[in-house]
């Protein structure tokens, strides 16, 4: 027993009225006159199109931010706590161990680069700019595996030939310089 879809049944009493009055057709008009393909591999839309390139940058940049900025907190921390003034002044500074100090340091990384990222991001300015970046990015025709293949080839061939001619070079000027200056 098949399963059908309420479209396939409308289109069944379409063509039931088809068959008994051909001018009845006229006036069933089918409620989705275009069918619906669902997307497989390579005929699969590219969602956001450019705009993932952004949201990536943006993404990246936070992680950035928020690691860096963890790492000096980290230090800062690590620097006053060694400095007998600050941790005189500030005991709290000498009163958590190495680890607890960088996890508080990655929360606070963390949310300044959130924050940061998120300040950037609203800024119409930068978006525009990044939107452009990207935009020139996809007009960019990158090269096929044969033609990468190819130039390294040529690369590795030209540096071979290189080498060889500068090691030949330098015995010949080595012995004359021996020749002419002597051991």
């Amino acid at each position: 027993m098949a399963i059908r879809s309420d479209q396939d049944k409308e289109q069944d009493e379409s063509e039931d009225l088809a068959q008994a009055d051909p001018a009845a057709t006229a006036l069933v008009e089918p409620t989705n006159p275009q069918p619906v393909l669902e997307p497989t591999g390579e005929d699969a839309p590219v969602q956001l199109g450019m705009q993932r390139y952004v949201h990536a940058a943006f993404f990246a940049a936070g992680v950035l931010l928020a690691y860096l900025s963890s790492k000096v907190l980290s230090a800062a921390w690590s620097y006053l706590a060694d400095w007998a003034p600050a941790a005189r002044a500030v005991p709290q500074l000498v009163g958590y161990p190495e680890e607890q100090r960088d996890s508080f340091t990655l929360a606070v990384g963390a949310a300044l680069g959130i924050v940061a990222v998120l300040f950037a991001y609203k800024k119409p300015a930068v978006r525009t700019w990044a939107d452009e970046v990207a935009a020139e990015l996809g007009k960019v025709t990158w090269p096929n595996r044969e033609t990468v293949l190819n130039g390294t080839v040529v690369v590795v061939i030209a540096s071979a030939i290189a080498t060889v001619y500068v090691a030949v070079l330098d015995r010949f000027w080595g012995f004359l310089t021996t020749l002419v200056y002597g051991t």
